[in-house]
């Protein structure tokens, strides 16, 4: 057996050590309403909830029609395909500049897999797919050049084109290849002959989509009698590279495809609900469909043709009318219905009792000579949700304790929530007030999915009417001493820009140096919470928050707030690369205030092993990319060597051993970081000592991925008599 070697004296820069805490307690906030606080109180001292956390719960429980496909999120955040919105649109792998890496292990191609498209599921596509001129073009170049970039705007069928553009081809297999395939990758991946379809690549300007990458591609094809096809949404990202611009085809023809073998096509296309439908301009293929499938169902009875009537938003927007404005429909049932909307997919026993609150307020408003009256029992859930046009059924319910069944009930028509609160806000002003002290109640419950669904319904009005919503909900929350509220503002505003609410991001802007702490607060935490959602705004975060620490008198809680919210930023996979290069600006450009921030920020996210944080983005991604590998490398030696951050960097890189114990190609990465952050006798002690003293995370004997990377420090021979006062 061989010895250790023996534990290295620590640096004089590196505190003694000590028991590792969290930077912050994180514990779920109980939102108390509070009272406005004003423009010269003390911040209180509170401990709050810890931001990756707010932003599961927000991401969690915010209805499925304002974040959509946006919401499968990972590592911070849920479901692994961020979408993010970052997660697998991370992934993809550029190799940059003349940096070579060499990996001594497994091919970190490996990690790929691609899947054979089963033979049925593409018979059933052909059998609908709508064939245009369009699509002949592009069967014609992909014979001819073996690989094709299909370019074309969201949910316009490009993904089913693509598949079919391969089965055209008479190709034996059709292979999926996985999405997170990089552009510096993909010839890699094309070893079995046939078709292969990659869906969706993200771009960016770190990653853009090369003629080099589909020339290696095309090599590799030739060799193995194979075709690529690949998908992205319109971008600039395509260097040297001609796509095929992709459009859907028209709804008339996808309904005729899906009623092939009809008895009487031409009478059911010349129904009125259905020319109704084609003349309110154009339609997603999956709009189409879904519509092609309640025409095939018609049978001439009337109950049939109201339901093509009923199928649409003019339906829906008309409907929600009728529902507000019938005298004959009781305060009651109008409270459920817009209950309902705010707590649209989720469990029905939240949407029932809290109709019944809106109830006693809209009583309160209408009859205020009268005490409030609400029955104990009424109608069965199945007879509310019918007289709603809704429908309920048992599906599992996340909890923090697992999942529990819960009688779920949601509208038919998904565009319902947004018009009927839409119309209640904008359509009948008088019940503003009772509106208004309905959504402060949500916002104060105990339940996160109640209090994100205040957030979300207050998101929708301010689409509406921004003003309003603002001095009536939105600018209240955020002024509150306590914390709940705050946060239910935060949440609003990150979901109002989301719905591209009017001058959201300029009102944030703005809030991040106001003269009232609390508002400063909500906005900083709000653009740690909508960056990962909206990649595209982290340019403009990172100059708010920047500001921010520039002006300088922050609190502690509010600098921790900047921290935290900054770390987020580094969550975005689309956007890490830029985000790094951005903060190395800052340290070199910068005050001494934003320097700090910088540093601090990037420690905290280092400090991380969730899903797809910053130690697996770098081991899959970055440290392919010359430029990121660089700045990553940067800012690793600055908060190493930095006397207020060596301490935090120290832990936060204990952090990515224990991750490289568990992965091999965290292993690879970290062998491949570390002599990038040796430039002194100095580093060499510190981060010598760092792994010869390192404990496993339950105070156990020293992993065996220590002396591993113990072997790749490379001592620094430039400075032989380094100054130990310096960093």
């Amino acid at each position: 057996m061989t010895a250790s070697p023996p534990a290295a004296p620590a640096p004089d820069d590196v505190p003694p050590a000590e028991p590792r805490e969290p930077h912050r307690t994180a514990e779920p906030h109980h939102a108390d309403g509070g009272e406005h606080g004003n423009d010269h109180g003390d911040e209180p001292v509170e401990r709050t909830q810890e931001a990756r956390a707010a932003q599961r719960e927000l991401v969690a429980h915010t209805p499925g029609f304002i974040l959509g496909e946006a919401a499968s999120f990972g590592g911070s955040l849920v479901g692994g395909a961020q979408h993010g919105v970052s997660g697998g649109v991370a992934r993809d792998v550029f190799m940059g500049g003349k940096t070579e890496i060499h990996h001594h292990g497994p091919a970190a191609s490996a990690a790929y897999t691609s899947g054979e498209i089963p033979g049925q599921q593409l018979d059933a596509l052909a059998a609908v797919f709508v064939e245009t001129p369009v699509f002949t073009a592009a069967l014609a170049r992909l014979r001819e050049e073996r690989v094709l970039v299909l370019a074309g705007p969201h949910s316009s069928g490009r993904y089913a084109a693509a598949r079919m553009l391969l089965r055209r081809l008479g190709v034996p297999a059709v292979h999926a290849l996985s999405s997170e395939t990089g552009p510096a990758a993909l010839g890699a991946q094309l070893t079995a002959p046939g078709g292969h379809v990659l869906r969706d690549l993200p771009l960016s300007r770190n990653r853009p989509l090369r003629d080099t990458h589909l020339n290696v591609a095309r090599d590799q094809l030739k060799k193995v009698d194979g075709y690529l096809v690949v998908t992205v949404e319109n971008t600039p990202f395509l260097l040297g590279v001609t796509p095929s611009r992709w459009e859907a085809p028209e709804a008339a023809a996808v309904l005729r495809a899906h009623l092939t073998g009809h008895r009487d096509i031409d009478g059911l296309l010349a129904l009125s609900p259905v020319r109704d439908f084609l003349s309110r301009g154009a339609h997603r293929p999956v709009e189409a469909a879904k519509f092609a499938a309640e025409v095939a169902g018609y049978d001439g009875s009337e109950e049939a043709a109201a339901r093509l009537a009923d199928f649409g938003q003019a339906a829906v927007e008309q409907q929600c009318q009728e529902w507000l404005s019938d005298p004959e429909t009781t305060l009651r049932d109008k409270a459920f219905l817009i209950s309902l909307a705010v707590f649209d997919q989720a469990p029905y026993v939240l949407a029932a009792e809290l109709a019944d609150q809106l109830f006693v307020h809209f009583q309160r408003l209408q009859h205020p000579e009268q005490p409030p009256e609400i029955p104990v029992f009424g109608l069965a859930a199945e007879t509310r949700l019918e007289r709603a046009r809704a429908v309920g059924e048992v599906r599992d319910e996340a909890t923090e304790w697992g999942s529990v069944p819960q009688f779920t009930a949601y509208f038919r028509k998904e565009t319902t929530p947004r018009v009927l609160l839409t119309e209640v806000w904008t359509g009948h002003p008088s019940a503003r007030p009772a509106l208004v002290a309905w959504l402060k109640e949500l916002a104060r419950d105990g339940r996160p999915v109640v209090r994100t669904r205040a957030a979300a319904a207050t998101a929708l009005l301010a689409t509406a009417d921004l003003p309003s919503a603002v001095a009536l909900l939105i600018d209240g929350w955020a002024v509150s001493k306590a914390f709940g509220p705050r946060v239910t503002a935060a949440n609003t505003l990150t979901l109002a820009q989301l719905l591209d609410a009017p001058v959201v991001l300029r009102l944030l802007t703005q809030w991040c140096t106001d003269s009232h702490w609390a508002r400063r607060w909500t906005a900083i935490r709000a653009f740690g919470l909508l960056t990962p959602l909206r990649p595209d705004l982290a340019g403009p975060a990172l100059s708010a928050l920047a500001a921010r620490a520039r002006a300088g008198g922050s609190s502690q809680a509010e600098a921790d707030n900047l921290i935290d919210s900054t770390a987020l930023l580094l969550s975005v996979g689309v956007r890490r690369g830029e985000m790094l290069s951005e903060l190395v600006r800052l340290l070199q450009h910068d005050t001494a205030s934003v320097h700090a921030l910088a540093l601090a920020a990037f420690v905290r996210a280092c400090d991380n092993d969730e899903e797809d944080a910053l130690v697996e983005w770098y081991a899959t991604t970055g440290m392919y990319e010359a430029d990121s590998a660089r700045d990553l490398a940067t800012l690793w030696r600055t908060a190493l060597g930095d006397r207020t951050h060596t301490r935090g960097a120290l832990f936060a890189l204990h952090t990515w051993v224990y991750v490289a114990e568990r992965r091999a190609d965290a292993a690879y990465a970290l062998e491949f970081l570390l002599p990038a952050l040796v430039v002194t006798a100095d580093d060499h002690k510190r981060l010598s000592h760092e792994l010869l003293n390192l404990r496993a995370p339950d105070g156990g004997p020293r992993p065996p991925i220590a002396d591993r990377l113990l072997g790749v420090l490379i001592p620094s021979t430039t400075d032989p008599d380094p100054d130990p006062s310096r960093s």
